[in-house]
């Protein structure tokens, strides 16, 4: 008899039978007058349920996964009007995710996402700065480090000046840094006798002069310009597009203001949206007697959803990015500062704990960016002070990144129920990382195995656009610890390519409240899937970053065809 199971029959029967070692004599039909709308057949369908591993045909209806199994019992299914696609031997996935995905490509300053060199990189200020008139702003996009130049190292001021000096210019770097040249320090009164301010960082020469680094809080006084008149919504539904060429079902936005909501939720009425999007409203330091004012202003309760969108919750942060993570143990100093740096704290703890507090009274989840470990003490000690008012075991607050966890916190995050959301910086940032942290801490960063080994609910992401947005570069350094240019650092954290998998479908629908919807391609799931370049489980490490989808399907919609 053939294999299949069927959407309101199967799954709780497929737990019985799979246990007892059974589950190839399941079979089933849809109603009769209610065919499939869509299925795939011959192929190597991954679905990663435990109970019902890989299977070669899938039947989707109404947006669900209706029946998986043979391709004789699936293709019953079919009716007139039914899409059949024949896989050919292609891989399919469930949707792939991205649980801190900022924004697409890093705006539209000087593209420096392909230069490898500093002669590269400069060329293209160059380049820009020649065609803009003398006197005006420069300014790059974000979407590069300088781990991918040969030189290792950031342009500094003085780098700047040779190539622009007529023209102010900033280079943007992640999310946490700006490096400035002289016309651009100038134009914003930043000056030689200017200290650091708290939770940020004035970069220095050697001999004390400014090199242009600001880093967080003391980048503050650089207000860059809008981005003109470009349309937000035209540009999120090029982001999607390209992200659903990628196989990326859902994206989970961390913090957004009212306005990118505002536009999001009028695309998901409308029934544009093609990612289902998770969004947390962004919370700076504010006085805690605000906060509740704020929130209202939101004008939308903490679990509200319509279409493909829904709320997850507010983001706020407490330490620095690469070269900004607040650490127990110093750095190692390679800006000279004589020792005793250990990153920056960049919201004060008390107000921290006090917007925590009146964020759980108000019965909203929080997400908080922490890098370091004495970060993340930070996080812990609040959540506990609010857990200890209002219980939070059961609402998967969350630690946003966790690059340096200590082995004295993993019982903390469990006791709370926490959930952390893992990228791949080190991918990019490894030679950085090692400068900073030396290279014990940085083979530690983001360490998804120690994460799982101590049962800590972990999913996957790029903070794209501090890094690239590709997901299957996510996968590529998870499942093998391999850098852009340091080659491999912590392979002890590395996971196998489904456990990798794993977190970035069934990790991140737990992490969002949709594990009974999502992450398998179990029958009655929601039918988010992806049909891929080559197969995932098989191809050898080096391939994986260039996979990309051929079929993306979105609520039983196909959002993408690019064959």
């Amino acid at each position: 008899m053939d294999n299949v199971t069927v959407a309101g029959l199967g799954r709780p029967v497929v737990r019985v039978l799979a246990a007892a070692g059974l589950l190839a004599v399941i079979s089933g039909c849809a109603p009769e007058g209610q065919p499939a709308d869509l299925i795939f057949h011959s192929g190597r369908i991954v679905t990663v349920d435990a109970g019902l591993g890989e299977v070669v045909a899938l039947a989707v209806r109404a947006g669900r996964v209706e029946a998986v199994g043979s391709d004789a019992e699936v293709l019953r299914l079919r009716g007139p009007d039914t899409h059949v696609v024949d896989l050919g031997g292609r891989t399919v996935v469930p949707g792939l995710t991205d649980n801190h995905f900022h924004a697409l490509g890093g705006g539209p300053g000087v593209d420096l996402s392909g230069v490898r060199t500093m002669v590269e990189l400069l060329a293209a200020i160059a380049a820009r700065a020649a065609e803009t008139e003398s006197g005006e702003l420069v300014v790059t996009n974000s979407n590069w480090h300088e781990g991918q130049l040969a030189e290792q190292r950031l342009p500094l001021r003085d780098d700047l000046d040779l190539v622009a000096p007529e023209h102010p210019v900033v280079v943007v770097r992640g999310g946490h840094e700006f490096i400035l040249n002289s016309a651009a320090l100038s134009r914003w009164g930043i000056d030689e006798a200017d200290e650091s301010p708290p939770g940020g960082r004035i970069g220095r020469y050697d001999d004390g002069r400014l090199n242009g680094e600001l880093v967080d809080r003391a980048k503050d006084p650089v207000r860059l310009p809008p981005r003109g008149a470009e349309d937000p919504a035209a540009r999120f539904l090029e982001t999607q597009a390209v992200m659903n060429a990628l196989g990326a079902t859902a994206l989970r936005i961390p913090g957004g203001t009212q306005e990118q909501f505002t536009m999001l939720r009028r695309l998901a009425e409308e029934d544009r949206l093609t990612v289902r999007v998770e969004f947390l409203f962004r919370l700076r330091g504010m006085p805690v007697d605000e906060v509740q004012d704020v929130v209202e202003s939101w004008d939308v309760p903490p679990d509200f959803t319509t279409g493909l969108l829904s709320v997850g919750g507010v983001k706020l942060g407490v330490d620095g990015g690469f070269e900004g993570g607040w650490m127990r143990e110093p750095y190692e100093e390679p800006w000279g500062r004589g020792g005793g740096f250990h990153g920056l704290q960049t919201m004060p703890t008390e107000l921290f704990h006090g917007t925590v507090r009146e964020l759980n009274a108000l019965g909203w989840r929080v997400a908080t960016h922490a890098v370091g470990d004495a970060a993340i003490d930070l996080v812990l000690d609040a959540y506990e002070q609010a857990d200890a008012a209002t219980p939070i075991a059961d609402r998967r607050w969350t630690i946003e990144h966790g690059f340096i966890p200590a082995p004295d916190q993993f019982e903390r995050m469990r006791r709370l129920g926490l959930t952390v959301t893992a990228q791949h910086h080190l991918y990019v940032a490894a030679p950085s990382l090692v400068d900073y942290w030396g290279t014990e801490r940085a083979a530690l960063t983001t360490p998804l195995g120690l994460y799982v080994d101590e049962a800590i609910p972990v999913s996957l992401g790029t903070d794209s656009p501090v890094i690239p947005h590709n997901p299957f570069a996510v996968l590529y350094h998870f499942a093998t610890r391999g850098t852009i240019s340091a080659g491999t650092m912590g392979a002890e954290y590395a996971v196998d390519r489904m456990a990798a998998l794993r977190a970035m479908t069934t990790g991140y629908a737990y992490q969002v409240f949709a594990e009974s919807e999502r992450g398998t391609l179990a029958p009655g799931m929601a039918a988010d899937l992806a049909v891929l370049s080559g197969d995932y489980l098989a191809v050898p490490d080096a391939e994986i970053p260039g996979l990309t989808a051929l079929i993306t399907v979105v609520n039983g919609r196909i959002v993408h065809d690019g064959r």
